[in-house]
């Protein structure tokens, strides 16, 4: 993929994804109320926007993600 394309391909996925976040702001902080199937597109929507922007970033980074290993966040 061509520097630019991972570029615009990053600029994009973080864009869709500060959307979709602002829209769960709007509801975990700013008291917003919705249905639980609108709740439930909504999270589904923000999780599918950030792991989007994830694959990008790691893209943008020269990181492939089969070199990513799951970290738990705990030291062994």
């Amino acid at each position: 993929m061509a520097e630019t394309d991972v570029k615009q391909e990053y600029r994009e996925a973080y864009e869709a994804w500060q959307k979709q976040l602002a829209g769960l702001h709007e509801v975990f902080l700013d008291g917003d109320r919705l249905d639980p199937v609108r709740m439930k597109g909504l999270l589904n929507r923000e999780s599918r926007a950030k792991r989007r922007y994830d694959r990008a970033r790691l893209r943008l980074l020269g990181v492939e993600e089969e070199d990513v290993t799951d970290d738990d966040g705990e030291d062994d």
